[in-house]
This record gives C-alpha cells, structure tokens and sequence, in this order.
C-alpha cells in the first residue's frame, strides 16, 4: 500500500481550507471533529470505488502522532450495488436515497400522477432542458443562479455573493466523468443538476432549482432528464444524497424525493475505534452527531426555529 501525507484544499461549508491528509491507495484520508476525530476518506459518495484495504489503512492511522491525522475513529462505507455488509468492524446503516434504474418508461409509470403533471408543466411553460459540459457561460449562469436567493431550505446558501472565480473553483472537481444539466426558460438558467458518473452508479452532487420560478416547475424537468440520461448510458443506480439524516425526517427534500421515485436502499457504513475515546464513542453512538442522536420531534422544533431566524434575518427591508 502506497501512503503518502500531504496538504490538500477541501470544501467546507462552501469555504475553501487546507487540511492534512493521507493519501493511500489513490484516496485522500483527512480526519476532522473537535471532540470525536473522525477519519473519513475525502469527498466519498463521488469516488468510483470503496476503500480497498481497510486493516491496513487502520494500522497507518493508529501510527499517526499527536498532528492533524490523529483519529479517534475511521469512517468509511460500501458502494452500491454492494449491500451485503463485508467486514465484521462495527457498523451501522447508510441511508441513501436511490432511484433503482431498468427503463425510463419503468421509473414513469411509477411516479405518481401529480410528479408526471409537473414534467409535463415546465414543458408547456417553455421550459427548455439540455445537458452541457462545462464552460465560460454555464459558469455565468450558475453564478446568477447562487445568487437567487440568500437563504434556501431554512438555511444559509453558502454559495450566494460568491465571484465568478469562486464559482469555478467550486464546480472544478469530476469535470471529466460529470454532466450538467440545465433547465432554462428565455434563456435564463432556472435549475441545474451536476450528475457524477461513479461507474455504475450516477450521484446528483449539486440540486439547484430556481426558488423565484418555481411555478415552471424546472426541479422536475431536470429530474427527469436525469433518470432519461441514466438509462442512455446504462447506469444501474441514481443516488440524490440520504433518504433520511439520522432522526429528520419528513422533510421537504425528502418528499420530494419520494413524489420522484426515490426510494431508501440500505448501504453498510462503518465506524472503526482506533482509540479508547472512539470505542466508547463508537458504544454510545456519539460519532452520530445531533441529527442521529435527537428526536425527531426536537430535531423539527429546531430546524423550524433556525428557519425563521434565518428568513427573519435576511429579510428584505
């Protein structure tokens, strides 16, 4: 196993910062929590493949000192279609949420009738999908679109005021294994979805619809664009991030989701102590975070408080 440490740029919250890590295998392992250090490979649900040696990988991070790369746990989990759990480390369930892929017809008839309305809506409302690959306009576009608005989905848009130069920055990574697809009306970009192709699996990375054009229905045009372009090329899974985030559920996103054919597939995730702190951590379910440690009722109660907050706050004067 090659193991090489190294400095690399990793995107978090929108902002760009650099962070130790391992490189094995070709994967870049960073390690990142303030209480629980967790060791995770960088930028996992867009890779083309698992962590191929996890023992190994282990040993290296239970030699690492007192520096950046000193982990409490290791985090890492299966690629679909490999459901059956392969390891006897501790483990727990990733929910993904996964459009299982045969035909487009097949996902179609499926959908219920309001969804096949609502493509059907952004037709007749002129709305216009194709795919593109990047270049100087898309980066245009997309930088209007961050712009719509300050806020989306009760929370802060991270990427809203950022310049032409950041937005390029954000959009760099998979350039050769991704596509974009663009919904627009008069030529203005109102949805986009960056899709990653993961051989043979496809993961929706960015799902940006226009909030202000909402009623031309672009989330679903693109949607189903998406599952159409899938199925040209094969692809047996398309992934669109978890089905449910630890106890949230019932989310706006996630009905959205379900109304489009999503459904949760089970996939095994791992969580291997590498330190008295991680085993005990690892025991009572810490390394879960709020959102898996919460009910849900609390969980909604203070998703529904930082929404208006935020709403409050940027409102327009």
């Amino acid at each position: 196993m090659q193991v090489t440490p190294k400095n690399i740029e990793i995107a978090v919250k929108g902002k760009w910062v650099v962070v130790p890590a391992l490189e094995i295998d070709g994967k870049s392992i960073v390690v990142n929590g303030k209480w629980i250090s967790i060791a995770r490979v960088e930028a996992e649900e867009w890779l083309e493949s698992e962590l191929q040696d996890p023992a190994q990988c282990v040993e290296l991070l239970k030699q690492q000192g007192s520096g950046g790369l000193r982990a409490d746990i290791l985090s890492f989990s299966q690629k679909l279609p490999e459901v059956r759990p392969k390891y006897e480390y501790p483990m727990e369930w990733d929910s993904i949420a996964a459009v299982r892929l045969t035909t487009f017809e097949a996902w179609w008839t499926r959908l219920p009738q309001e969804t096949r309305k609502n493509v059907r809506r952004a037709q007749k409302r002129g709305v216009i999908v194709q795919v593109k690959s990047m270049d100087d306009g898309l980066i245009q576009d997309l930088h209007a679109l961050n712009n719509d608005s300050p806020v989306r989905q009760g929370k802060v848009f991270t990427h809203f005021g950022k310049t032409l130069d950041q937005v390029r920055k954000d959009q760099a990574a998979f350039l050769d294994r991704s596509d974009y697809i663009c919904a627009y009306h008069d030529k203005e970009l109102i949805g986009v979805v960056k899709l990653i192709y993961r051989g043979d699996v496809a993961s929706i990375l960015t799902f940006l619809p226009k909030a202000s054009q909402h009623d031309k229905r672009p989330a679903n045009a693109i949607m189903a664009k998406a599952v159409e372009l899938c199925e040209k090329k094969g692809i047996g899974h398309l992934t669109f991030g978890k089905f449910n985030y630890g106890n949230k559920r019932h989310t706006p996103l996630r009905e959205f989701k379900i109304r489009n054919g999503f459904e949760e597939i089970l996939v095994p995730h791992y969580y291997v102590p590498l330190t008295v702190k991680g085993a005990i951590s690892v025991r009572l379910k810490l390394h879960r975070g709020l959102l898996g440690i919460l009910p849900h009722n609390v969980i909604t109660l203070l998703v529904n408080t930082r929404s208006k907050l935020h709403a409050f706050k940027h409102e327009p004067v």
